[in-house]
């Protein structure tokens, strides 16, 4: 059985701003710092075999500060990286809704149809990031965490659960927020369908010490 554990990672301004990151390589604030810490601690005993991020800092420090504690490398891949928003990169969420009103109206209401001007679109994002799990599920029979950013890890879950990216609205997702998977590699005498089963969903139990509210999921 492999479990595969989606990160979140951390806080960092431009979620506080609510500014369009994609690949704009913005680094964790002191809120997200701390967030990574925690996390890092509540999965200090957990027997972690491998941990991939995202190539962008913000998803990179929050993987090194979990891996540091497992003396782990962090795999670095780019089917973890943030959604390309093309235009919409470093805008604020206002001045997007703003200059591309009938776009973003559609983003809202049917973010599968949606591919910002010179960006990617949910398809893309998750083709590329569940390819990455099949060759973890592949490779690894034990827990392989996972770090990236809203946007993948929402439409993985959907991947997951066998839902299409219409549900992408439909999944809250906090910052350093944690969603676990379990899949079956092996198979039973009596031949059944192999599937990812979701055990945990959006867990920040670990920040209460922060005493600080989540953010919008943005």
């Amino acid at each position: 059985m492999t479990e595969i554990l989606l990160v979140r990672h951390g806080e960092t301004q431009w979620n506080i701003e609510e500014v369009f990151r994609g690949r704009a390589d913005i680094e964790l604030n002191d809120t997200g710092l701390e967030q990574a810490k925690l996390l890092a601690e509540y999965l200090r005993n957990a027997t972690i075999e491998a941990v991939y991020s995202s190539p962008l800092k913000r998803a990179v420090r929050t993987a090194e500060t979990i891996a540091n504690l497992h003396h782990l490398k962090v795999g670095v891949t780019p089917a973890l990286t943030d959604m390309d928003f093309g235009d919409w990169e470093c805008l604020p969420l206002k001045e997007v809704s703003e200059r591309y009103p009938e776009l973003y109206t559609r983003w809202e209401n049917h973010p599968e149809k949606v591919s910002p001007p010179g960006g990617e679109t949910l398809d893309d994002v998750r083709d590329r990031a569940v390819s990455l799990v099949n060759e973890v599920v592949v490779k690894h029979r034990g827990t392989v965490t996972l770090v990236s950013h809203r946007v993948v890890n929402k439409v993985l879950i959907c991947a997951l659960l066998g839902l299409d990216n219409s549900h992408f609205w439909n999944i809250r997702l906090d910052t350093c927020g944690l969603t676990a998977f379990t899949y079956e590699n092996r198979r039973p005498a009596v031949s059944l369908p192999r599937r990812f089963v979701l055990t945990r969903h959006n867990d920040t139990s670990f920040l209460k010490p922060l005493k600080k509210m989540q953010l919008r999921d943005f």
